[in-house]
């Protein structure tokens, strides 16, 4: 009888692993070769020498049909593993299976048949997480040990993940390779242009279970709950904030931090907001205009106050004798006639008044500032009304 394969051995350079040959019947006989016995012995026996390494731990039988073992490894692509793959992740030796896949044979595939069952063989001693590969579990127990193998070359900056250092490194170069196909403005990360696709398409995926508002972002929702719940984390001298960034511009008041600077009278200011607002008195830009009156104004809060005027609404009652009012401001001045209290003084006489504006023309007659002048014949004056009376004459 003759050999099969006999020279497919010799090219393939396959006589260091163990194999038996099978005796093949003549054309005449009745039944056809059977291959796969040659494939199941021959696997039967790398599986001894090759100890379980493509997945990481001893291989069971192998399974007869060869297209079980054509499909692609996709346990880590579509796993329930938290940890994404990384560029470090094992890449280990695997001598028989390659000298098999000289062969260039798709009808004598080998792998594991863990990987394409879906079994995740290696779990965390931590947590108890299963995962389908050494490398991932390896990538996961960071997050227990803390180890962060990844360095940014500028800041120094660590990372537990080579993607991650990769996304921070934009930070540095300045690239942003997602754009937005609406409005073009890029972003360093997809995840970023995802959730801005949102404004456009109006999606605010995340409702609140208190009231249905509903938010763009999951944070967005996470903080707008501490309304309801009344969780204020973020103390410093007993004034509580919802937000950590609210937190951190209120420091500045004891800290007399001030940022922002106009560049043209170098004024500074704590918030940036606060620097926007009043560059429009460099520049005159009024952006927030009445849509019954057209008057426009420099700030929106400025705006909401003047719509009062033409719906009549006044917010802002006593609870004294129930005199309303347009603004807040208004109401605090009002309440000091009940009170009695006069908080501003005079720094040269210390008479006191109850408002800033009476003590500013008081102060006037002991500087002899008379900041409104005529025009016409030059006479100046402390108030503006007695300009006024001047003109009328």
């Amino acid at each position: 009888q003759a050999f099969i394969y006999k020279y497919w051995l010799e090219e393939a350079d396959i006589t260091k692993f163990p194999f038996t040959l099978v005796p093949v019947k003549s054309e005449d006989d009745e039944e056809k070769p059977e291959f796969s016995q040659l494939h199941q012995r021959q696997t039967e026996e790398i599986k001894t020498e090759a100890d379980g390494e493509d997945c990481g731990g001893p291989e069971p039988a192998m399974k007869s049909d060869p297209d079980t073992h054509l499909q692609p490894d996709i346990d880590d692509q579509t796993g329930d593993s938290s940890e994404p793959e990384t560029d470090d992740s094992d890449e280990e030796t695997r001598e028989p299976q390659s000298g098999l896949n000289s062969l260039n044979d798709d009808r004598f595939p080998v792998s594991d048949s863990r990987c394409t069952t879906g079994e995740k063989a290696f779990s965390c001693s931590e947590c108890g997480k299963r995962f389908g590969t050494n490398g991932n579990l390896k990538t996961h127990m960071r997050s227990h040990t803390g180890e962060k193998p990844f360095t940014c070359s500028v800041c120094k900056k660590a990372f537990t993940l080579m993607q991650s250092l990769k996304r921070h490194m934009r930070s540095h170069t300045g690239e942003k390779p997602f754009s937005c196909s609406v409005c073009k403005k890029a972003f360093i990360e997809s995840a970023h242009l995802q959730i801005h696709m949102r404004i456009h398409t109006g999606e605010k995926p995340f409702s609140c279970s208190v009231c249905k508002k509903a938010f763009v972002q999951s944070g967005n929702l996470q903080v707008h709950m501490r309304i309801h719940t009344g969780e204020t984390p973020f103390i410093f001298c007993k004034k509580a904030f919802i937000r950590s960034g609210n937190l951190q511009k209120h420091m500045r008041i004891h800290t007399g931090e001030k940022p922002f600077s106009c560049s043209v009278c170098k004024k500074a200011f704590t918030e940036r907001g606060h620097l926007v607002t009043h560059m429009r008195t460099h520049t005159g830009e009024r952006p927030f205009s009445c849509s019954v009156c057209k008057k426009a104004f420099t700030e929106r809060g400025h705006l909401k106050a003047h719509m009062r005027i033409h719906t009549g609404e006044r917010p802002f009652s006593c609870s004294v004798c129930k005199k309303a009012f347009i603004q807040n401001g208004h109401l605090q001045k009002h309440m000091i006639l009940h009170t009695g209290e006069k908080p501003f003084s005079c720094p040269f006489c210390k008479k006191t008044f109850t408002m800033s504006g009476r003590l500013r023309q008081h102060v006037r007659i002991h500087t002899g500032e008379r900041p409104f002048s005529c025009a016409v014949c030059k006479k100046a004056f402390t108030r503006s009304y007695k300009l006024d009376s001047d003109k009328q004459n």
